[in-house]
């Protein structure tokens, strides 16, 4: 057993708050978010490149057919998931391909860790796929690790995402294997109850500050636990190159999902791929639920999301007196606070709301 009674503290996206510095920008519409490599250059995959620095989340009540030629249209990257019948999942990205244009963003793939899922990637690949998401709950292991060697050595003009990891070590590892970029955290996601069933987890910010100390030419990005634009913009100020994203861009007008309409407000599901039921719809039983379901209030387009998005991400380079994220995050400075700057943080007025 290790159990170090002076064991590190380590800190969620509530612990801590940038601190504003010096500015020059004058507005915020001037500031460049866009996803570029470290050398500033674009990222490109197969006949395309990366445009925003956030992934759309392989769930099913983010991404389908149609949400994905929306996020791709609007510069974020979707990854479709792979809880369905292969074959409907290759027809969904053959018609996702055939609506974008090569000036919208990459079509990823979420694929598996068995045998014929490499069968499978076969087929995606001669299908146009470029973009690769293995996608499993513990990305620190033989399977994922491998999978990620073999697809390398398979095709070598991929971009491979891998993960989900929560240490520096599981970051090395699968950086090693060849990933080009890695998912890090593991049981921060809204919908996601894996460090209750398993009392494993580490919060996703820490996972990302410990992940970004690592001498590997890999791509962080930053999954679970991000709740709003602000969480995005502490996301890169620790480390993170790209954000993925799920519960904020669900629930839309457009999203997949069973919609429920109570006294004329119309909700829509949202719910975790390892819950009881997601695993029911793709496999017909449970192992182990390791997410839940919810129903949200529809709110607005996702078009409408990823504006208020960037909006808030511009917004908060510009108190740290940064045109770019490159500058960002070489400068962003953390302070630690106290449960009371918690409260503060958030609208705290009193009285009547009309």
């Amino acid at each position: 057993m290790s159990f170090d009674p002076k064991m590190k503290t380590c800190l969620s996206f509530d612990d801590v708050l940038l601190v504003p510095q010096y500015s020059k920008i004058k507005s915020r519409h001037g500031i460049d978010i866009d996803a570029l490599d470290w050398e500033g250059k674009p990222i490109p995959i197969g006949g395309r490149a990366l445009k925003l620095p956030i992934f759309a989340s392989p769930m099913d009540t983010v991404v389908d057919e149609k949400t994905a030629v929306v996020f791709s249209k609007a510069g974020v990257a979707p990854i479709l998931h792979r809880y369905c019948d292969f074959e409907d999942q290759l027809q969904t990205f053959a018609h996702v391909m055939e609506q974008t244009e090569d000036s919208d963003a990459p079509i990823g793939v979420a694929i598996g860790t068995s045998e014929m899922c490499l069968n499978h990637a076969n087929d995606l690949y001669k299908a146009g796929c470029r973009l690769f998401c293995i996608d499993v709950a513990h990305g620190h292991h033989e399977l994922p690790l491998f999978m990620v060697r073999t697809m390398k050595h398979m095709f070598d003009d991929i971009f491979v995402i891998a993960g989900n990891v929560a240490t520096l070590d599981g970051f090395n590892d699968l950086a090693d294997a060849g990933a080009d970029a890695i998912r890090v955290g593991i049981g921060g996601g809204s919908v996601c109850s894996t460090r209750i069933v398993t009392g494993h987890g580490v919060p996703t910010l820490q996972s990302v500050v410990d992940c970004s100390n690592s001498d590997r030419d890999c791509y962080i990005i930053a999954d679970g636990g991000i709740r709003n634009s602000g969480d995005i913009v502490k996301s890169f100020g620790a480390g993170a190159d790209f954000v993925m994203l799920g519960s904020m861009l669900a629930g839309k007008e457009e999203s997949p999902g069973e919609t429920r309409s109570v006294d004329g407000v119309k909700y829509k599901n949202y719910r975790g791929m390892a819950s009881a039921s997601a695993q029911i719809n793709w496999r017909g039983r449970v192992s182990v639920a390791e997410g839940v379901d919810s129903w949200r209030p529809v709110n607005g387009t996702i078009g409408q999301t990823i504006d208020t998005i960037v909006a808030g991400v511009k917004s908060g380079l510009s108190y740290s007196g940064c045109d770019s994220l490159a500058e960002f995050c070489t400068t962003a400075e953390f302070v630690r606070i106290t449960s009371a700057s918690m409260k503060e943080s958030v609208p705290h007025a009193t009285g009547v709301v009309f």
